[in-house]
């Protein structure tokens, strides 16, 4: 355990000058000589004193205004140094695990790069924000490391979460054998992240992962998931935030430079991604419900729309070109294209039944997004055409706020506003799951009774 470094205490340092005074009067000449050698030096130390003081506040000054105009700057990047608000207190020890749990897997560069990656984002700006602590015993909540979406398949490049289980409770076994904070909560002040298809269920199949559900282990924990339904289902049934998919924000500010979210769109509706001609059945499934095939079988042709069936680098220029993007579901309901979409300024049509979207309190996603069920999905061109003659404006100002952005990107350190910044928001609210929150609540209760 790391020590505390004390602050150093403020010492004032004092000048004391005592007068001395001879007896007897002096000769007149050296008492004149007296009264100027006394006003030099009185004038000399107050000349010092009063331009020290100027100094050292001038130089405090600037430096005052600087922090804060990079605070509230849209492109600052600077991490959060004094925690605001209802966080100003909140504690989150980070468990230091072996590297085989996490830092190992990022040999691959992919492991931070996709859309998986919230769970070392997360990680990574913990570590250096001042809300961790590294006493355990002031920790309101424990950050449980470990990365389950690195292991990428060689078959088809996809992640493969099949050891995903295993790997969380070996982990579990660990902690909860050198410490004792998993054993005296019971595990419910602990948080992981799941930020795969179908979250905590880990499995890439619904009707696989509905049918595992949460693992036993992490049934009493908190989880960050990417995974959001506004029904009950079987990947949900633990205390979670849902949490936007990772997007990388050098990648997201690159484009901006050369695209500036109120520049010029000459698209009109853009998608591109998988969209099967003939969908396949996979385990009594079709990918996307078959939403992105007749997207494609209906407006395949149509000059309003540009449709492509396959990503290519310059994917999120082509965003930054666009007026309204569509977000439909795949196997799962979210997709990465919500939060490129948002960055971007590209007004995203969500096309995904019962979705629960990430920051609900932070990002006002029905004042910033079109939705579209499922079954109405051939009447898309009508359907955005009204958007486009009645409130596309307003839609667009509101979705350019560049705090709506922000709350959607993760940053390498955290700054306020952005979505790591959210996550601790949303953990804020979840204190009477803390051990330490609970037991300050008691002794509150105890001494106002």
């Amino acid at each position: 355990m790391a020590k505390h470094k004390t602050a150093p205490s403020n010492r004032g340092y004092y000048v004391k000058m005592k007068l001395l005074h001879k007896h007897g009067r002096p000769q007149q000449d050296k008492n004149c000589f007296y009264r100027y050698y006394k006003c030099l030096l009185w004038l000399s130390f107050s000349l010092y004193f009063f331009s020290s003081y100027l100094i050292s506040n001038n130089t405090k000054s600037p430096s005052h205004h600087v922090s804060r105009a990079l605070a509230q700057s849209d492109n600052a990047t600077q991490p959060l140094k004094t925690p605001a608000g209802t966080l100003k207190n909140l504690k989150v020890f980070v468990y230091d695990l072996p590297p085989k749990y996490n830092t190992d897997w990022l040999a691959n560069e992919r492991c931070s790069k996709h859309l998986f990656a919230s769970e070392v984002a997360i990680h990574r700006a913990l570590l250096t924000s001042d809300f961790r602590t590294f006493d355990p015993y002031e920790a309101d909540f424990f950050f449980v490391p470990v990365y389950v979406s690195c292991n990428f398949s060689t078959v088809n490049g996809f992640p493969a979460i099949g050891h995903a289980r295993n790997l969380i409770a070996s982990a579990v076994k660990l902690l909860s054998s050198e410490y004792p904070f998993w054993n005296r909560s019971r595990g419910s002040d602990h948080v992981f992240v799941a930020s795969h298809d179908f979250g905590s269920c880990f499995h890439t199949l619904e009707d696989v992962a509905m049918a595992d559900g949460v693992p036993e282990i992490m049934k009493n924990s908190i989880v960050l998931q990417t995974f959001g339904v506004v029904y009950d289902h079987p990947c949900q049934r633990v205390e979670h935030v849902v949490i936007p998919p990772y997007v990388s924000p050098e990648s997201v500010h690159d484009t901006m430079e050369k695209s500036p979210v109120n520049g010029r769109r000459d698209i009109w509706v853009f998608f591109r991604g998988k969209m099967e001609v003939h969908p396949k059945n996979v385990s009594g499934r079709f990918y996307s419900k078959k939403v992105r095939t007749v997207i494609w079988r209906k407006f395949n042709g149509d000059r309003r729309f540009y449709l492509r069936r396959h990503r290519l680098g310059g994917y999120q220029s082509e965003i930054a070109r666009s007026v309204f993007c569509l977000c439909p579901l795949g196997w799962a309901p979210w997709s990465p294209r919500l939060v490129e979409s948002v960055a971007l300024g590209c007004v995203p049509v969500v096309i995904a039944d019962g979705i629960r979207l990430p920051f609900l309190s932070a990002v006002k996603w029905s004042e910033i997004s079109v939705t579209v069920a499922e079954r109405d999905v051939g009447r898309l061109g009508e359907i955005l055409e009204r958007v486009a003659a009645t409130n596309l404006s307003i839609i667009q100002r509101k979705l350019w706020d560049p705090a709506t952005r922000r709350a959607l990107l993760f940053n390498s350190q955290v700054q306020e506003g952005d979505a790591t910044w959210q996550v601790l928001r949303a953990l804020s609210e979840k204190l009477d799951r803390s051990y330490r929150g609970s037991r300050v609540s008691r002794q509150l209760d105890f001494d106002t009774s």
